[in-house]
């Protein structure tokens, strides 16, 4: 009963807001337009029914694991399914269904696009539609051409689309062209061709050197204005913008920050760490890595989210009370697991828990040299925590922490690890002073990928197929309740 009038009461708000859209696992369901929904109490968990003008569904609600005015996110299970999947509210359902028309203008133009330009060879399908079984997202067009027995699958993104569906691409590229190569009836699928608007194929160019067959994948970029588009080498791609602070200048950064910081840092030394933000001379301090106060400039400002007041001695008394408060609902025994303080930044606590103990991990990696977000690029923050160790044996280690699934952690790490390559092969991590007295060998860096162990997405074993065996990767499985401590149930 608790369950179904929580979830009552999220659902109330997110749809009195505005018109709601609804996702599940990233999914547009465009067909659940003109949502509504009705919800049942079924034991300790709760029933909800969606249904609109095309479509119905029913899904069992396990928890209401995020909540804000705009936004409800929910796990569920679905019938026959061993695994959960994620539900989510979003206010703007309008403006996407503005969008999914955009998207099959787009699919028109795109369709005469590949006529011109593959002259000899012929179109058999495009479609806008997600298939969700197979995790083929509906924010691109998909589709298959051939001449005679030789076929291409096509996968594009629309003008229009955000740079997140732009730069994730890749992934959902490889995952059309294994369903086009297990459907392929009478014709070899010689591989995959990706088109993109001009000026935004830089980081698909880049992750394309890290597949084992990157000749398979043919990138273009074609002009929205004059509808004209040209073929993308991944020699022109270049590097990406990403470069190393150097160490002594975090450190100065640190020690003009100390007396304030760490009269704060006190209140709970055990909970509250204290770094450098990156791309900033900013010292933050996050209470089990969710960030609580900022050291700018000689002052410091307080609060959460951007209610943030400046630290002055009136109001130390309020900062004492916010720490009190996260103590009391942020804590790995914390009785109320739904609170928002418990699970806000779940990827921040669970980053502040492995470079804690990151032999706990594997056993190799040393403890002394672990870095967070190095190096810096000019992406900012994927959503991904990144973390940069080294075993004892010298070779760098790259970390991809989440703690919730998510179908592009296997490139957006390989677009990391990439990176960190780089700058090794530069020798820039001994010249900027990173990994003191630590001899680095030659050998490319291992990547771990740490989650949840039931927070892998399905399509993870598909994506790691296609890389390079250069690309040594080691998956890590934890516990589901992990806040109470790191345990390891499979390393792959």
């Amino acid at each position: 009963m608790e369950l179904a009038a929580e979830l009552e009461r999220a659902l109330a708000t997110v749809c009195t807001a505005g018109p709601a859209e609804v996702r599940e696992n990233g999914e547009w369901l465009a067909a659940l337009g003109g949502l509504q929904y009705e919800v049942r109490s079924q034991g300790d968990a709760a029933l909800l029914h969606l249904w609109g003008a095309r479509q119905s569904l029913v899904r069992r609600v396990v928890r209401v694991a995020e909540q804000s005015p705009g936004r409800v996110v929910l796990d569920v299970s679905r019938f026959g399914r061993a695994r959960h999947a994620k539900l989510e509210f979003l206010v703007g359902g309008a403006a996407h269904e503005d969008r999914r028309w955009g998207r099959e203008q787009f699919r028109t133009r795109l369709h005469q696009l590949l006529t011109d330009r593959f002259p000899d060879e012929i179109v058999d399908s495009l479609a806008t539609s997600a298939d969700l079984h197979h995790s083929i997202s509906g924010s691109y067009t998909r589709g298959l051409m051939h001449r005679g027995s030789d076929a291409y699958a096509v996968l594009s993104a629309a003008p229009e689309e955000d740079a997140a569906t732009i730069d994730g691409i890749l992934t959902f590229g490889l995952i059309w062209l294994d369903r086009t190569r297990e459907r392929a009836r009478g014709r070899s699928v010689r591989g995959l061709r990706l088109f993109l608007p001009r000026g935004t194929s830089g980081i698909t160019a880049h992750r394309l050197t890290a597949l084992a067959a990157p000749q398979e994948v043919e990138l273009y970029e074609y002009d929205p204005l004059y509808w004209r588009m040209r073929r993308i080498a991944i020699s022109d791609a270049g590097n990406l913008e990403t470069w190393l602070v150097p160490r002594r200048e975090l450190d100065q950064a640190l020690t003009a920050a100390l007396p304030e910081v760490e009269r704060i840092r006190r209140l709970a030394p055990e909970a509250i760490r204290v770094a450098v933000a990156a791309l900033t001379q900013d010292v933050t301090l996050r209470f089990r890595g969710l960030e609580f106060a900022r050291w700018r400039q000689g002052m410091v400002w307080f609060g959460l989210g951007d209610h943030q007041e400046m630290l002055i001695p009136e109001r130390w008394p309020a900062l004492e009370k916010l720490v009190h408060q996260l103590e009391t609902y942020r804590h790995p025994l914390a009785t109320d697991t739904r609170h928002r303080l418990y699970r806000a930044q779940s990827e921040r606590w669970l980053e502040t828990m492995v470079a804690a103990d990151p032999a706990r991990m594997d056993a190799r990696l040393d403890a002394q040299h672990i870095y967070t977000q190095v190096p810096a690029s000019s992406a900012g923050d994927r959503g991904i925590i990144d973390l940069l160790s080294v075993t004892r044996d010298g070779r760098l280690a790259v970390l991809e922490l989440k703690a919730s699934e998510d179908i592009q952690l296997v490139m957006q790490a390989v677009d990391y690890w990439l990176r960190v390559r780089w700058h090794h092969e530069q020798d820039d991590f001994r010249r900027y002073g990173y990994f003191p007295n630590v001899t680095l060998q030659p050998k490319p860096p291992l990547l771990f990928l740490v989650a949840p162990g039931f927070r892998f997405h399905p399509s993870s074993d598909l994506l790691l197929r296609y890389l390079s065996k250069d690309v040594e990767v080691v998956r890590i499985g934890l516990g589901e309740n992990w806040r109470r401590g790191l345990r390891v149930i499979f390393r792959q």
